[in-house]
């Protein structure tokens, strides 16, 4: 069973994940481009890890774009054909809905794995400045974290009803627009403190997407 629904979904994802894939393993070259200096001053370094950092803000970017791709690649069939495929197996709902997210879990794999080799190839070319260090499989671990926490929340949001999902939608815009008139008015009221910082800070959930991500750092 598992290996059906496996073939069914990498045929609907094979495209995206696999410029996911290469757009994994570029990101961390792109990273070190400015980290091939001979005798480095401390303006060059500085210029070099601004510009790590800047690179590095593709990675939660990409997590987030290919938690959303496996996630509606996963429910788009069954969307499509009023879920009569899954009432017609042989086991219960709560069974198909661990196959459907195994199998992107799985397909998250090969992003992963291009990203870390991405790192190596990368760092491994570059020249680093003494006194700094290397991480590209912390990077790796980080992001394949990061995309699994993003197909995982798409996952659970594209498995319920287009009314949940409006609903949902409509609140984090709702949140947003309230604070946005609090501001204008001159009211000091931090809205989003109290509803989405949260989720966005440790411990929250989606805290691993923001944040530095750095390849190369002391």
């Amino acid at each position: 069973m598992f290996a059906q629904i496996f073939r069914m979904q990498g045929r609907a994802s094979a495209l995206g994940v696999t410029l996911a894939a290469v757009a994994g393993f570029m990101v961390p070259i792109m990273a070190v481009q400015r980290a091939g200096f001979v005798n480095p001053s401390g303006w060059d370094i500085a210029e070099m890890l601004t510009m790590v950092e800047s690179a590095g803000s593709l990675f939660p970017l990409l997590a987030i774009v290919l938690g959303l791709l496996l996630a509606v690649a996963a429910w788009s069939p069954d969307h499509r054909g009023q879920h009569v495929y899954a009432l017609t197996l042989p086991i219960p709902r709560w069974h198909y809905v661990v196959l459907r997210f195994a199998a992107g879990t799985v397909l998250l794999i090969p992003v992963i794995a291009a990203v870390w080799v991405g790192g190596l190839v990368a760092t491994d070319a570059a020249t680093i400045p003494e006194g700094l260090r290397v991480y590209p499989g912390t990077i790796a671990l980080r992001f394949g974290l990061a995309a699994l926490v993003a197909y995982a929340a798409v996952f659970a949001l594209a498995a319920g009803t287009k009314r949940t999902a409006a609903i949902i939608f409509g609140t984090l815009v709702g949140i947003i627009l309230v604070q946005a008139l609090l501001e204008l008015a001159a009211i000091r009221v931090d809205v989003l403190r109290y509803t989405l910082l949260p989720l966005t800070d440790w411990p929250g959930p989606f805290e691993m997407l923001f944040g530095r991500w750095m390849l190369i750092n002391v």
